[in-house]
């Protein structure tokens, strides 16, 4: 991608209605635009950040034997009076409006019942069990105060996934393999030191505990109580010495700290099928609910979470697997006709290298080119100018790390070209 073409450009001062970290740097970086309060468009650059966090989502879904799926937005108000949830005082962030004919409907805020409706005419046997379906799809939810950026906000991408088991054994297996998926999601995205499992309360969604994903951070709108020796956390609003010696610990074993959730998982055992008349004939030729739990995770949330976490005074830090493009090169001298075709020379050898490289190609000061390069947070940095050239090298510099390198222009068939770039971008997050 050439700079110059981007679509977007930085903006120099961050938007002054924003309080938010996230909003701040996405927005002033031409990461996201913000629409109206709680409301933001992603952007070229915030597409392909968005992009790479689903990817790895679903390719974890995937192992899990899930099958990706996508329902519609517009919900059906009788499906979900039969559970209870269609009123607002069950669910008190429902967008609700009528079609033509003045039939009432809602905007997706979630599909449990949706789900389970439209299962009913695939799964009538033992024999149909299990079954796991997940879809990537905008949620509106009507928060009365949209805040913390695109972290909360009142139209979000979100991954949800549905499993329907036979038994609860069974149930409860795959909700302990989804457990395990979510860590490793988090692991490979950059977060998985600081995100614990976390108990809490089921809200809207049950009236049992179910476990949320918490990430540390300072700016975090949760507070939870982490025990670090073994890797799990407490909402707060379960946070009790009762509930703290059901685990088998005592409360000094625990530590406050503010986090951001980043993903929850729900058991709701066999209620809401039977709420929702949905039974399977067992084995024994018995009628039967089926278990259902589900799974979400915010993506764009993540995107905005990542954000807080790693940020520094300069912008945006982004880990490697989850950034828009690997190197950002930068020429200093786009108007010396030798610098700016040894630039684009060495842009050339990285992209057949396989390396997906964001040029700087314009005609802007190195002042300028430095601090927008400092605000998008590529992981790893590449610069070359009439300085560098003099020396036969560029300089290489990863976005989190204080130290810049000189080295050698590479060749690009020669052995260690490719092996020194990977070797860099390694250091990033």
């Amino acid at each position: 991608m050439l700079q110059s073409q981007l679509f977007t450009k930085t903006k120099r001062q961050a938007p002054t209605d924003e309080i938010s970290k996230n909003a701040r740097l996405l927005i002033q970086a031409g990461f996201i635009n913000k629409e109206m309060a709680g409301v933001y468009d992603l952007l070229p650059l915030g597409l392909r950040v968005v992009n790479r966090i689903r990817k790895i989502v679903s390719e974890e879904m995937e192992k899990l034997g899930s099958e990706e799926i996508s329902m519609s937005s517009l919900q059906n108000k009788e499906i979900w009076k039969k559970t209870g949830r269609w009123e607002d005082k069950a669910v008190d962030v429902w967008f609700k409006s009528k079609f033509k004919n003045d039939t009432e409907v809602g905007f997706g805020w979630s599909h449990e019942e949706p789900i389970i409706e439209m299962i009913k005419s695939y799964a009538e046997s033992y024999k149909d069990f299990p079954r796991y379906v997940h879809q990537f799809q905008n949620k509106m939810r009507n928060e009365v105060r949209a805040k913390s950026g695109i972290i909360r906000c009142r139209e979000f991408l979100m991954k949800d996934m549905y499993a329907f088991c036979a038994s609860e054994e069974d149930n409860l297996a795959f909700y302990k393999k989804s457990t395990d998926a979510y860590l490793k999601i988090f692991e490979h995205i950059g977060l998985g030191d600081i995100t614990y499992v976390t108990s809490a309360s089921g809200g809207v969604f049950t009236d049992k505990f179910s476990h949320e994903f918490q990430a540390l951070c300072d700016s975090g709108e949760d507070i939870i109580y982490v025990n670090k020796n073994k890797k799990i956390a407490v909402n707060e609003e379960i946070y009790n010495e009762e509930n703290i010696k059901k685990m088998g610990m005592e409360m000094k074993d625990f530590e406050k700290r503010k986090a951001a959730e980043v993903g929850n998982i729900f058991n709701f055992g066999t209620g809401k099928c039977e709420q929702m008349g949905f039974y399977f004939i067992d084995k024994d030729g018995t009628k039967k609910p089926a278990h259902l739990s589900s799974y979400g995770i915010g993506i764009t949330r993540l995107m905005g979470v990542l954000t807080e976490v790693f940020a520094d005074d300069k912008g945006i830090i982004w880990p490697k697997e989850v950034a828009p493009f690997q190197i950002h090169l930068l020429c200093l001298q786009q108007d010396n006709q030798e610098v700016s075709s040894k630039a684009k020379e060495l842009y050339i050898d990285l992209q057949e290298a396989g390396y997906e490289v964001l040029y700087d190609d314009r005609s802007e000061s190195a002042g300028f080119k430095l601090r927008d390069a400092d605000l998008l947070g590529v992981p790893l940095r590449i610069v070359i100018s009439g300085k560098t050239l003099e020396k036969e090298s560029y300089e290489i510099k990863v976005r989190c790390l204080k130290d810049q390198k000189i080295m050698p222009l590479p060749k690009k068939d020669s052995i260690d070209f490719k092996a020194t770039i990977q070797s860099y971008l390694n250091q990033s997050i």
